[in-house]
């Protein structure tokens, strides 16, 4: 019943586990990139492959890197973050001094909006990422609110844009006017919770310059364009932002009345994904050679309510066992095993997230969603002798 190397290989090309590597394969020879799948060299835009997205915890060298433009040069004796807008006290704080706000360490899981893009048919413009552009890090910094708090938010203000110091222009459809920065906006609300962070640390250590330093935004449970990075600017503001960033890039189509409105681009949808499947050691006493699937769900502001498996094209559907580690704005271990009957053949594993709002990862794509917020379910193929 065993795959052979052949047949694994064979099920490569319409499988998620190797999305895209045919197109774009590690470079062990560029210390940026060893152990990354490179979907584009400049600017840097890495995915995790797939046997990164087993364990809890992503290392920050195996971690996606979503860069819009070139990598910033910010010194950080240098660096200053501005608070600035609607206000009492402007603010312009040094790294040091946002180090000596309080710190805290909160577990978050990030995903790229444009995570599976290549799964999309037709093929769409963006990068092509395939399962990978999305992990789970210990962020350490000062919360946004904190922050605010320092600055005195004015009565009347309604958000909050964060602007990264990164730049250049857009060549589009649509093109951007001129040279701009990448910013986005959080609703007030949203930016004085808990899960926002103004982080400086990624698992226990200094951020590296590949993932914002000297210190980014991290937003708990939405993707991960609003985790801005080489933050230098917050604005609050008393009216709407209309940016670049959530209206022509990173939007997506509600209906209002029958008609399409287009909304900016936020929280993330429930979603499961398959970062294993075969036959293998999966577990028991004493452990037996199994036909098995493992992955990891996650739901953005809601909580992992189940994750089911299917071996049959998704006629019936099988309870997978979840992980231990259920904390809020994280993703969430699943594994299953079967025993009886086995599956052989070519065997398509599907894996769908509820989440405990209730809301079921969907059999098709919403094309209202553009390239973005992609949780549609997507076959593993797997070839069983």
């Amino acid at each position: 019943m065993s795959p052979s190397r052949r047949d694994l290989l064979r099920a490569a090309a319409a499988s998620p586990l190797a999305a895209g590597r045919a197109a774009a394969a590690e470079d062990p020879s560029d210390p940026r990139t060893a152990g990354l799948i490179v979907r584009m060299r400049e600017p840097r835009n890495l995915e995790t492959p797939p046997d990164g997205l087993l364990g809890w915890r992503t290392p920050a060298d195996r971690f996606y890197v979503r860069s819009h433009f070139a990598v910033p040069k910010v010194d950080p004796g240098a660096y200053r973050l501005a608070v600035t807008g609607h206000v009492e006290k402007p603010l312009s704080l040094s790294l040091e001094e946002l180090r000596r706000l309080p710190q805290v360490t909160k577990p978050l899981t990030l995903e790229c909006a444009g995570n599976g893009r290549v799964f999309l048919t037709p093929a769409v413009q963006g990068l092509q990422w395939g399962v990978g552009a999305v992990g789970t890090a210990d962020w350490t910094g000062v919360p946004l609110g904190a922050v605010l708090d320092r600055a005195g938010v004015k009565t009347g203000a309604t958000e909050v844009i964060l602007v990264g110091a990164d730049s250049g222009t857009v060549a589009g459809p649509p093109p951007s006017p001129g040279p701009i920065h990448f910013d986005r906006s959080l609703p007030l609300a949203k930016a004085r919770r808990d899960e926002v962070l103004l982080a400086s640390g990624m698992n226990d250590r200094p951020l590296t310059a590949a993932h914002g330093a000297p210190v980014r935004a991290v937003v708990g449970g939405w993707y991960g364009m609003a985790s801005v990075k080489w933050l230098t600017g917050v604005i609050v503001t008393d009216r709407p932002h209309a940016g670049f960033w959530q209206t022509i890039d990173y939007s997506y189509f509600g209906r209002a009345d029958g008609l399409p409105t287009l909304r900016p681009v936020t929280e993330m949808l429930p979603k499961a994904v398959v970062a294993r499947a075969g036959v293998g050691w999966w577990g028991g006493d004493p452990p037996v050679q199994r036909f098995g699937a493992a992955g990891q769900a996650w739901a953005g502001e809601a909580n992992v309510a189940k994750v089911e498996v299917s071996v049959d094209g998704g006629r019936t559907w099988a309870a997978a066992k979840l992980g231990e580690q259920a904390r809020p704005f994280c993703w969430r271990g699943w594994s299953h095993a079967w025993q009886d009957p086995a599956p052989r053949g070519v065997v398509e594993v599907l894996a769908r997230c509820t989440d405990d709002r209730g809301r079921t990862q969907p059999d098709r794509r919403d094309p209202d969603r553009r390239t973005y917020m992609i949780n549609h379910l997507v076959p593993t193929e797997v070839t069983v002798r």
